[in-house]
């Protein structure tokens, strides 16, 4: 989400029907468009025969571009006008999915995700500050965000069963065509019935800080992503750590000089603030983690249709447009750390159970618990964490703070594949070349495993070579269950942070005179 600044003089005027049917059309889309692909990973596994780690780059490729551009787009709009911004995101999110809908090879598919992430990046900022531009009232600038985050929620529902019904009766490229229409025909609805809205008091680009940022997170990906198959000793893996640890430090150099920065750092001298953003990013990450295993488990390992794979999807993200009015009711009635505590204490038991299914139970049953209560847990987390870190932050950095947590919460995501799947990849290997040493196998066929295992990792000693494909499904069913885990106590070690670390800015302020009078 954008930071949302005072109304300039283009913002004034009713809200046109128009343009709140635009821009929520356009975060459902792009809500849509991201979390789709998740559901079709046993598809591509099929379709492109990718290694592990080429398999985690699909999901990570349209990850990236918002996390990185997020804030930029905001401002980009903020200036130029975000009519403008809107449309081209549609265009943009079209162009993506037109690219992965004709890819017959993981090079193609990534680009298209890129593509895709980018018009995405425009289109979530966007859309918010679309429809809580102007002078409205605070009562109607809640009604609005309440709205958007609903829709932003039905497109997480509607996401897994495009996936799934597509691959399973269809064709799987039918659901990347599916988006492209639709963003097509949202950039009209735009063209034609949305008004336009800016604000650009106050605002300027950061280039600086942008490249930065952008090159620093994607060596740091390239690095965790390619670490665990290639060797975290390997050259190209350690220089993609250098360079992103030498760009993480231009970017907080760039940022504490710059007039108006892409990020403001000195949020972060406030220690609550900083422990809230740590738990943002670290509580997302084993939300996004916990569906990246999920999706692997029962795709390429387990074999499962697409459309099996969208019940968990469903159980994962689903179910939160549903659980809506019991998120507000909670909280309304508890401190918004006291709902997010709660959502982490829910993903953190359902990942430890998910963490002890065996990889021979491919039973939808067996998911209901262990994946609801992450997903139950999620729907409370998403909702509270933005109320939990502008609690924390001083009154007059909150709009700042939302979107520095925007930021945070989508580099969590970004991080949940790369790392869980770096783990993963990482813990297979090592039990597979076990298992194959300790299987009396015949010289022929372990000098066979054993170079599929090295060219294209677990998945593909699955899939190649049947006289070991139970000894790869055993090590894998063993990575993604430890996956599961490191979800589940990150996730609990949030909760702890959360309850016995974090104060809220009001209870601060209300501590000091009470320790001045007590020093007194």
């Amino acid at each position: 989400m954008t930071n949302l600044t005072r109304a300039s003089g283009t913002d004034r005027g009713p809200l046109r029907a128009g343009t709140v049917a635009a821009a929520l059309f356009a975060v459902c889309l792009a809500q849509i468009g991201l979390a789709m692909p998740a559901t079709l990973n046993g598809t591509f596994q099929e379709v492109f025969n990718p290694t592990n780690s080429q398999l985690t780059w699909i999901s990570d490729c349209s990850l990236l571009p918002i996390t990185v551009l997020e804030l930029t787009c905001g401002v980009l709009g903020d200036l130029f006008g975000r009519k403008r911004l809107l449309m081209g995101g549609a265009l943009m999110l079209a162009v993506g999915e037109a690219v992965s809908a004709s890819a017959h090879g993981v090079s193609l598919m990534w680009i298209g995700q890129i593509l895709a992430g980018v018009g995405c990046a425009a289109l979530f900022p966007t859309t918010l500050a679309m429809l809580v531009a102007g002078d409205r009232t605070p009562a109607q600038r809640a009604k609005m965000i309440a709205l958007w985050a609903a829709i932003l929620s039905t497109g997480n529902f509607i996401a897994p069963l495009l996936g799934g019904i597509t691959a399973t009766y269809f064709n799987w490229r039918w659901a990347f065509i599916v988006v492209v229409v639709l963003a097509v025909v949202d950039a009209a609805i735009t063209y034609f019935t949305a008004q336009d809205s800016r604000s650009p008091e106050g605002r300027s680009l950061d280039p600086a800080g942008q490249a930065s940022i952008g090159l620093g997170l994607c060596a740091l990906l390239w690095g965790v992503i390619q670490g665990a198959g290639d060797g975290w000793g390997t050259p190209t893996v350690v220089g993609a750590f250098v360079l992103s640890a030498v760009c993480i430090a231009a970017f907080i150099v760039i940022e504490l000089r710059v007039q108006n920065p892409l990020l403001r750092l000195d949020l972060f001298k406030n220690r609550n603030f900083a422990l809230a953003a740590l738990v943002t990013v670290v509580g997302m990450f084993a939300f996004l983690g916990t569906a990246y295993a999920i999706s692997i488990r029962m795709g390429p390992i387990q074999g499962q249709s697409s459309m099996r794979t969208a019940f968990a999807f469903l159980l994962l993200s689903g179910l939160t447009i549903f659980l809506l009015p019991l998120t507000h009711r909670l909280m309304g009635t508890l401190a918004p750390r006291w709902v997010l505590a709660l959502g982490f204490v829910l993903m953190g038991v359902g990942d430890i159970w998910a963490g002890q299914l065996p990889i021979s139970d491919s039973t939808l049953p067996a998911l209901i618990v262990p994946m609801g209560l992450v997903g139950i847990g999620f729907s409370f987390a998403v909702s509270a964490v933005t109320a939990t870190v502008v609690e924390t932050a001083p009154h007059s950095l909150a709009g700042m703070a939302s979107a520095t947590t925007s930021m945070l919460r989508d580099f969590g995501f970004t991080l949940g594949p790369a790392v869980i799947g770096a783990i993963a990849t990482a813990k297979a290997v090592s039990g597979l070349s076990s298992s194959l040493h300790s299987a009396n196998l015949a010289a022929a066929d372990l000098g066979k495993a054993q170079g599929i295992l090295s060219g294209g990792g677990p998945l593909a000693v699955e899939h190649a070579d049947p006289t070991v494909s139970g000894l790869a499904v055993h090590a894998l069913g063993d990575a993604y269950s430890l996956g599961f885990t490191v979800c589940g106590v990150a996730a609990l070690a949030c909760c702890l942070v959360t309850v016995l670390l974090l104060r809220s800015q009001a209870a601060e302020s209300a501590a000091e005179p009470a320790l001045a009078a007590a020093a007194a």
